[in-house]
């Protein structure tokens, strides 16, 4: 075998798509090797940390999040890195890419994106990178940000909610895109638009329905539609976010069919919740674009099942509990975010089981499938190389949601005493056990990914 491990896990592991028996060695922070165990593994390998998993444990490559919010500097109040990060480890995800807006200042210069590095430097319990920011303000010096290590480019078509971001009109998503598809880079985008937003009922008070109505899905439809027509013109690389409409699902299928380089997010909350079961004043289900209806949600299920949706991440966007106007229910004052990190996993999962989609499924959508999109070599799966990301993960056992047991820093969440399969026992960050028995330990071991540098 040549170089000797310093760890080996034996189990049952996700390993080329399929739960097999496997014993996983690792060196130096990587997999060194994967191999069928054998009866003589224990005195062959010589490793010095040696791990059995249980017979109702599987071993997952670590997971990985391009959409979180962390909002330190500026907003720490709302999350910083450091308790980002403990809920990402304990929720199974070991490298995150952190958003542009919400911080202050927000990362749309190379400057900001120095802030935020040092904020971030020594507090992060997983690996994280950053997306830069595309506004009016930042266009012709996308290249700057790319070469000081952001992964790409985020961009509003609608305001964003927070006046240091604004969105860029439809003069300034051609000059992004023009700029992006020089660089042969990935513009992300909050895509709904503004002037259907306009003519939609103003939404007020506690209702729901009131709200729903507030962001019908036209204008995702509308602004999605928009996005392609565009990133075709320009021949640029585009990802849509958090998408919530599966009336886009035809126009994207369209633009794919005709070549346009589109990728697709979406999100726990819209594939386990439905608008049916948000009660009236329920701000903690508030997120934009919104929770929509069951048949929306057997859509979204359906695209991810074709390969129509690539990924599923979590757009953890947490605010304070006042933000959240949890007391007066009042869906018009409410920030709209969803925190779930620490709860993608399980959430996804218990969803997809019901629906008898294999947990392998689920892993590509919420490791692989977003390793690819961020470009995260060594992220994503247990390959030989990669960075020994691992996760135990018990994906029989149930636990209730205890808003005390999350990690991020305002355990506001519209999952409260829900009953979730799935548990993230432990954890190892490349190589390195940062959860055990479902608790982060130990001092923060993450790095600071910069694009294009492992």
């Amino acid at each position: 075998m040549g170089e000797a491990p310093d760890l080996a896990l034996t189990g049952t592991a996700l390993v080329d798509g399929s739960l097999r028996p496997a014993t996983v060695l690792v060196r130096d922070g990587r997999v060194l090797e994967v191999r069928p165990p054998c009866a003589d593994t224990r005195a062959d390998i010589g490793a010095v940390e040696r791990v059995t998993l249980a017979d109702d444990e599987v071993l997952l490559p670590g997971l990985v999040d391009t959409h979180v919010h962390v909002n330190e500097p500026g907003r720490t109040e709302w999350e910083g890195f450091r308790s980002a990060t403990r809920a990402a480890a304990a929720g199974g995800v070991t490298t995150l890419i952190d958003m542009p807006l919400n911080s202050v200042p927000a990362t749309t210069d190379v400057a900001a994106l120095e802030t935020k590095r040092e904020a971030a430097s020594g507090t992060c319990h997983v690996d994280v990178g950053f997306w830069g920011g595309a506004v009016p303000a930042s266009l012709g010096r996308l290249a700057a940000l790319r070469d000081a290590g952001a992964f790409g480019f985020k961009c509003f078509l609608v305001d964003s909610g927070v006046p240091e971001f604004p969105a860029l009109s439809a003069d300034g998503l051609d000059r992004a895109l023009a700029e992006v598809a020089a660089l042969d880079a990935l513009l992300v985008v909050h895509a709904e638009d503004a002037a259907v937003l306009d003519r939609a009922p103003a939404v007020a008070g506690p209702s729901y329905a009131g709200f729903l109505a507030s962001r019908p899905h036209e204008a995702e439809d509308v602004a999605i539609a928009r996005l392609l027509d565009a990133a075709a013109r320009h021949r640029a690389r585009v990802h849509v976010v958090h998408l919530s409409s599966a009336a886009a699902l035809d126009s994207i299928a369209a633009a794919r069919a005709a070549g346009v380089r589109v990728t697709v997010e979406t999100c726990p909350h819209y594939l386990a919740l439905a608008a049916e079961e948000v009660p009236d004043g329920g701000t903690a289900f508030k997120c934009c674009p919104p929770i929509r209806d069951r048949a929306n949600r057997d859509a979204l299920w359906a695209a991810l099942g074709s390969g129509l949706v690539d990924c599923v991440v979590s757009d953890h966007s947490p605010a304070t509990a006042d933000l959240k106007c949890l007391d007066s229910g009042d869906f018009a004052e409410a920030w709209g975010g969803i925190a779930s990190v620490q709860l993608g996993l399980p959430i996804v999962w218990t969803a997809a089981r019901a629906r008898g989609v294999p947990l392998a499924d689920v892993v590509r959508w919420m490791s692989a499938a977003p390793a690819a999109l961020g470009g995260l070599d060594g992220k994503g799966a247990i390959e030989v190389g990669n960075d020994a990301d691992l996760v135990v993960f018990a994906p029989d056992a149930t636990f209730r949601v205890d808003p005390a047991r999350l990690q991020h820093r305002n355990p506001v969440t519209p999952y409260a005493g829900a009953e979730l399969t799935g548990v993230v026992r432990d954890v190892w960050l490349r190589g390195q056990r940062v959860v055990a028995d479902g608790d982060p330990t130990g001092e923060p071991a993450g790095r600071l990914l910069r694009k294009g540098i492992r």
